[in-house]
């Protein structure tokens, strides 16, 4: 089964959309699996990088506390 970015002819996966890269991460917020995601190699090394600095820039959160409001 070919890759769903591969089809749309992505070369870069952004940081700053943050609401794509929401597809590819689970309740929990961690990122999820090749398999489940049917990303290629390429495309899935891309989405765990951007998900990492999106984290990093304080644009995702780590975890699932970090969501909830006290």
């Amino acid at each position: 089964m070919p890759c769903p970015a591969c089809q749309e002819k992505i070369t870069y996966v952004d940081y700053k959309q943050t609401d794509v890269l929401r597809k590819f991460v689970s309740g929990m917020f961690k990122i999820s699996s090749s398999s489940r995601t049917e990303m290629c190699k390429k495309h899935q090394r891309q989405i765990a990088q951007a998900v990492k600095l999106a984290r990093f820039m304080a644009l995702m959160p780590y975890t699932r506390a970090q969501t909830r409001k006290k």
